[in-house]
């Protein structure tokens, strides 16, 4: 079960309202990874704002659809990655940074970045997104 659903569920079992920082920032990296179209769609709607802003190394996505086709085409591009969390999130005062990989399942992550979010109401209004390194192969 993906875990902006388990997360909502709780929610709503708990009475709860607002995602906490670190959760956003969990379920977005969750929802970055999802090859499932329909899945991350449900998933953006959930985390993010209606005007929400993502802003990567590529441009500016400004609300869901571009949000998505900016996800849709960096899944497309390396079918075979994955994302993964490489440390603890970090948050504070409705803002949260957590380091990630990008690259092969079960091997050393081929990029790293951080992605740093400001949240409000419960929902990602914006993310920066930092790419630390390529791990380029050795000529043979």
């Amino acid at each position: 079960m993906a875990a902006w659903v388990r997360y909502n569920r709780r929610c709503a079992l708990n009475g709860e309202r607002d995602a906490s920082v670190d959760d956003l920032l969990r379920n977005n990296l969750e929802a970055f990874g999802e090859r499932d179209a329909e899945k991350r769609r449900i998933a953006i709607s959930t985390i993010w704002d209606s005007d929400g802003v993502f802003v990567d190394p590529d441009g500016l996505h400004i609300g869901p659809e571009a949000i998505d086709i900016a996800i849709e085409h960096l899944l497309l591009k390396f079918p075979d990655f994955v994302f993964t969390e490489l440390g603890v999130p970090g948050s504070h005062n409705g803002i949260g940074r957590l380091t990630w990989g990008f690259g092969p399942a079960w091997k050393t992550p081929a990029v790293t970045g951080l992605d740093v979010i400001v949240s409000k109401a419960g929902k990602i209004k914006a993310l920066y997104t930092f790419v630390d390194s390529v791990q380029r192969s050795a000529p043979h």
